[in-house]
């Protein structure tokens, strides 16, 4: 039994340092010793703005205002607000805009954020289509970023750099400025390496002519890098164009956040597995099995290590010593948890908090995913 629980806790152990260690280093250095640069030059042609909407009356008119704004060509820009039947005021204001430009497309039924998506590309008339949300705002350099990487032929996408802010500086709103500061890391040396799997869903630019039409339920911002792959494209990070929006602040908003885009990415990838065989795809195969796959699946890696601990720390103060770290990170956890209950703060539980529940929702992602339920709907939180 002990030779089973040594075995279990080292490959456990050695699964969770690969991933949140190994990887970055192996990005690190296959970007530093094989760069793929992307040809930037001028790069200057008709561009449509996709603001995918439900129910967003509360800030879509600033939203307009900011895309209004961009430091572009005015002949050049083309606004679409695509409402997927919304309930409240969010049409009537997008066609307040209507002199200005602004085109509202309402579907006829609701069906998700990924199907208004793609009949608004349908009524596009740019060459380049840009993908925004209603609560992210851009800076007026955006589109001038952007750009320049598609004067590439073999660039299909180009995604900006997202910057989460929290007036209310909350515990879960430091914990995911944290946790996407160590996805911006990866999103720069995968851009370099070979290619980003998956973009910020407020800011990622496509060429038309590759935008492909995806199913309902897909987590649109993730598997449009692969749909560029899977087209001998690829899809880069352009840190210059960046775009803020507000974290979430309860912890519960996240997990369901959470929840709802780890369960599509299940289903993308599996509807893709192909792709994550090198002999297919590459490089890219590595990235998607090392950032997607064994991330989601950090939660059994920690299991096997927590587990492991308590059968070994009878005899071995290592073992002993490490059950009790385990253990406190995880009522330090549910402590936070309380504690936000009756509206008390603590940074100093800010960390396991996030984790815990970042875990917790790929637990709950992957049993909804077995289970078959899928999300084609989506709902604002923040």
């Amino acid at each position: 039994m002990r030779l089973a629980a040594e075995i279990i806790f080292w490959l456990s152990a050695s699964a969770l340092v690969y991933t949140y260690a190994g990887y970055p280093i192996l990005l690190a250095l296959v970007s530093t010793v094989r760069p793929r640069k992307v040809r930037r030059g001028k790069f200057e042609t008709p561009v449509t703005v996709i603001i995918t909407a439900y129910n967003e009356e509360r800030v879509l008119a600033a939203k307009l205002e900011n895309t209004l704004a961009l430091d572009y060509p005015r002949g050049l820009l083309e606004i679409i607000v695509a409402s997927d039947c919304s309930i409240d005021r969010t049409d009537e204001i997008a066609r307040v805009f209507a002199a200005r430009g602004v085109r509202l497309h309402r579907q006829p039924q609701r069906l998700g954020k990924t199907a208004a998506q793609n009949a608004a590309v349908e009524r596009a008339r740019g060459e380049i289509i840009l993908f925004s949300d209603a609560t992210s705002l851009y800076q007026r350099d955006v589109l001038r970023a952007i750009m320049p990487s598609f004067a590439d032929p073999g660039v299909g996408c180009v995604a900006g750099r997202l910057v989460y802010v929290d007036p209310s500086d909350s515990r879960v709103g430091r914990g995911a400025r944290s946790y996407w500061s160590y996805e911006t890391f990866l999103k720069q040396h995968e851009s370099n390496a070979c290619s980003l799997i998956g973009a910020s869903g407020c800011l990622y630019a496509v060429r038309r002519m590759a935008y492909v039409p995806l199913y309902h339920e897909a987590c649109s911002d993730f598997i449009i890098a692969t749909k560029m792959v899977e087209q001998g494209l690829r899809a880069v990070y352009e840190p210059a164009a960046v775009c803020t929006e507000e974290t979430n602040r309860r912890a519960g908003s996240e997990l369901k956040m959470r929840v709802r885009v780890i369960a599509q990415t299940f289903t993308d990838l599996w509807r893709h597995r192909g792709m994550l065989n090198p002999l297919r795809s590459g490089f890219y195969a590595v990235q998607l099995l090392s950032h997607k796959v064994m991330r989601y699946f950090v939660p059994f890696f920690l299991l096997g290590i927590f587990v492991a601990s308590v059968v070994l720390s009878g005899r071995n103060l290592f073992f002993q010593i490490l059950f009790v770290a385990q253990l406190v990170c995880y009522l330090c956890a549910v402590l936070a948890s309380l504690l936000e209950r009756v509206g008390i703060r603590s940074h100093l539980l800010v960390f396991p908090q996030y984790f815990v529940l970042a875990n917790l929702a790929s637990v709950i992602a992957l049993y909804k995913f077995i289970r078959g339920q899928r999300y084609p709907h989506w709902e604002p939180i923040r």
